[in-house]
């Protein structure tokens, strides 16, 4: 028979267990479970196959969940980034099912990726059926795979760490509040991160807290109600600091391999043969980037976009700037952020006097007084960033330097320190950024693929 209590105490530094209890035990996670499914969702978001911006369609399905729950109608239209605060804060069964839906297009294929993922992070007896914890057949873990899946939440994503310790989030339909906010006011340093409670499980968490320079995750399984609950966490928790030393050498958890999505596929994106120059051995390239979130043409028709007069230029590039700021700093006010990393809209560009083009610098030993100037605005010379990525041709400059401008500022984490260069064509000006090692530039095009912005990749030569 299941044991009815269990318990693990980690020093999340380590990953050294300080105290265990039927840790190994198999029972019931209940909303534990959901640490699994944004997990999955934060890993979908990293490698763009989805965005926090993505709008999710709520099914009948997801809509039926019993609760907790957000309040969900089938049909309804909500963003990725309020299904993930709802699931995190309130411990929403309806957005939990939604999330799982929006990344592999079922619970069920879901659930098979949620074991995958377990599998992956070395969780050898846990096995998930849905994405919210509801009791069901099969659906069981343990205390040392929950302890084991907080330390990754932890360190994997910690951009989006402070998910777990809101008191309060902004759900986009509903202001919600945490379910353990007695613990997180309570006790000193706790930061996070899950509660759970079924009738079958009892009440079951994994917490965190952080002191100078210890954390301590401590999970308890089974207690009787949400006060005896939070009172042996609290004493595990002491226990945990107690043991921990003061300096430990920090072992971070293996981050497991991306293996993309159950239903995605790859699109293999041919690149000019080798010039004739090339070195020996030089051999044609392919790009493979996964398809999960490419549904319309590689390359986009031109648009038809009104020219400013000359004599407004400089005003409508000021205002366009200005506004694209704005955009990035609303995003950035409600998207997570790697602690010690500033918000990308937090630089502001300088802003070139009109009539004046930057030119890119030839080589010292090169005379280059009859080159043509290319309007650049910055270059990396990194060995290996021979890669590009295009995204889309414009039938002026300005709108190609426009499109540049705005992506740059929204995808920061893969262009930062690429060159953005207008090329013009016989048929437009083509808005490429220059200057990415080969995986960079996949990885940009999936993540601005997600956010349904045309991309495709260039290769040397």
């Amino acid at each position: 028979m299941a044991a009815p209590y269990a318990a693990l105490v980690m020093d999340a530094r380590s990953g050294k267990v300080m105290h265990a209890r039927n840790a190994d035990t198999r029972l019931h996670p209940a909303s534990l479970t959901k640490m699994m499914t944004l997990y999955v969702a934060f890993e979908a978001v990293q490698n763009g196959e989805i965005s926090m911006d993505t709008t999710v369609k709520i099914s009948t399905h997801a809509a039926s969940e019993p609760p907790s729950k957000l309040g969900l109608r089938a049909g309804q239209k909500i963003k990725l980034r309020y299904l993930v605060r709802a699931a995190a804060v309130k411990s929403a069964n309806d957005a939990a099912t939604a999330i799982g839906e929006a990344i592999e297009g079922s619970e069920a294929a879901f659930a098979r990726r949620m074991n995958r993922t377990a599998k992956a992070l070395g969780m050898t007896r846990t096995s998930f059926r849905n994405a919210h914890g509801l009791t069901e057949s099969g659906h069981l873990s343990t205390a040392r795979d929950m302890t084991i899946l907080g330390r990754h939440v932890i360190y994997d994503y910690p951009m989006y760490y402070n998910l777990w310790s809101r008191k309060t989030a902004d759900a986009g339909i509903k202001t919600v509040s945490h379910t353990n906010r007695r613990l997180l006011s309570s006790y000193r340093g706790a930061d996070g991160i899950k509660t759970g409670y079924t009738r079958a499980a009892g009440f079951n968490l994994v917490a965190s807290a952080e002191r100078g320079r210890e954390r301590v995750i401590a999970t308890v399984f089974g207690g009787r109600s949400t006060a005896s609950r939070n009172a042996k966490v609290a004493e595990l928790l002491d226990l945990g600091f107690k043991r921990a030393p003061t300096r430990v050498a920090f072992r971070a958890p293996k981050k497991p391999p991306y293996r993309g999505s159950g239903r995605g596929k790859t699109v293999v994106v041919e690149a000019p043969a080798p010039k004739p120059t090339a070195k020996p051995g030089a051999r044609a390239k392919s790009v493979r980037v996964a398809s999960a979130a490419v549904t319309r043409s590689l390359r986009p028709q031109a648009r038809r976009i009104k020219i400013p007069d000359t004599s407004r230029m400089v005003a409508d590039v000021q205002d366009d700037i200005e506004s694209v700021l704005k955009e990035v700093q609303n995003v950035a006010a409600v998207a997570p952020t790697k602690p010690g990393i500033a918000p990308a809209a937090s630089v502001k560009p300088v802003i070139r006097p009109a009539g004046v083009a930057v030119a890119a610098v030839a080589p010292r030993d090169v005379a280059s007084p009859s080159r043509k100037a290319e309007v650049v605005t910055r270059l990396s010379t990194s060995g290996g960033r021979h890669w590009g990525i295009n995204v889309g041709r414009y039938p002026s400059r300005f709108a190609a330097e426009k499109v540049l401008l705005k992506t740059a500022l929204a995808e920061t984490t893969t262009l930062d320190g690429s060159l953005r260069k207008v090329v013009k064509g016989k048929r437009g000006f083509d808005a490429n950024f220059m200057g990415l090692s080969r995986d960079t530039a996949e990885l940009a095009c999936k993540r601005l693929q997600a956010r349904q912005v045309t991309c495709f990749m260039i290769g040397p030569g």
